[in-house]
């Protein structure tokens, strides 16, 4: 061994106990993220921009299959953070769960049709199939409907031909020909409008239709508040880190391009370039006061539609659901 090699080896083996102890101090979030879902693309522009090292936290992604997954794993407190939605977490709250939300994304789907469907209104879809993801409580589901009952006077439950499926499969069937009209998340809206179809009403149409004029981020990170308490450092240095990202993400293409695109599953570049714009799009911008004030207002709205079923006893959004110190960030 040269001296070269010699001093290298002891310095390392001095060193050692001393980056073990800096990396072992490092706050850890635990974040259980769905394999193929849009959260994993903010966490991969955190990582590859240095963004949670500047902050002086670590990520450890936890992957998870499905929604219901997410939960579990959440609730058994194998992972700290996930992706859900406010109202979910409000009715945690109700039934004495310190969970809490802070707002991700605005993005939550839309109503998107066939160009040889004939569809040009809402009202145009009575007899017609329509697929819906998320299930007969999802949130868009329930919106749509009451936004049905305020614009056509009916319940579009009672109209329309629901067929509830898995998203990638209400994809292939509207692409097939099979249902002229799909309810379903947006990021597969997105592929849908790549591959030509139109969007008959966004989310936006609907909580506008509803009466309602602000933003509204349906779903965000969502920890607990007994944790964020005992790891103040690692919740805002996650946080922090989470709104870099998405202002990178809004302000430049270079990390699209160069970091993202390839986690994307972007078939082609018109599908690339609808995924970029639907996730900018879903950026929340407006303060946190105010989207939990417009939740406020959608509660009693969704309350109405889904009943006990999807909120249970609670009558009003559960104080806490938005994180108080969210407005820190």
């Amino acid at each position: 061994m040269t001296r070269l090699a010699r001093a290298l080896a002891w310095l390392a083996f001095v060193l050692s106990p001393i980056l073990m102890t800096a990396h072992a101090a490092t706050p850890v979030v635990r974040v259980g993220v769905l394999q193929f879902g849009t959260v994993s693309w903010e966490i991969e522009a955190m990582q590859k921009a240095g963004l949670l090292e500047r902050e002086g936290v670590r990520v450890e992604v936890v992957p998870l299959a499905v929604n219901d997954a997410a939960n579990v794993a959440f609730q058994g407190n194998a992972v700290d953070v996930i992706v859900n939605d406010w109202i979910w977490v409000s009715r945690q709250r109700s039934e004495g769960r310190g969970y809490t939300f802070v707002p991700y994304s605005l993005a939550v789907g839309g109503v998107m049709v066939r160009p040889d469907a004939g569809l040009r209104t809402f009202a145009d879809l009575r007899g017609k199939r329509l697929g819906i993801a998320g299930g007969a409580l999802g949130k868009s589901w329930l919106l749509l409907r009451a936004y049905s009952r305020k614009t056509v006077g009916e319940d579009a439950a009672s109209f329309v031909r629901t067929d509830f499926a898995a998203p990638p499969l209400l994809n292939q069937l509207t692409l097939g020909g099979d249902i002229p009209a799909v309810l379903n998340y947006w990021h597969y809206n997105a592929r849908l409008q790549a591959a030509g179809l139109r969007e008959m009403l966004s989310m936006q149409d609907i909580l506008a239709g509803l009466g309602i004029q602000s933003e509204l981020p349906m779903v965000g990170w969502v920890f607990r508040d007994d944790w964020a308490r005992a790891n103040p450092a690692a919740i805002r240095g996650f946080l922090r880190a989470s709104a870099a990202a998405k202002k990178l993400m809004l302000e430049s293409d270079e990390i699209w391009n160069t970091t993202l695109r390839p986690v994307m599953r972007a078939e082609d570049q018109a599908t690339f370039e609808a995924l970029r714009a639907g996730y900018r799009a879903g950026i929340p911008r407006g303060p946190v006061a105010e989207a939990e004030a417009t939740a406020r207002q959608v509660f009693s709205i969704l309350a109405s539609v889904g009943g006990r079923e999807l909120v249970g006893e609670a009558q009003a959004l559960a104080p806490g659901t938005f994180w108080q110190a969210g407005a820190e960030r």
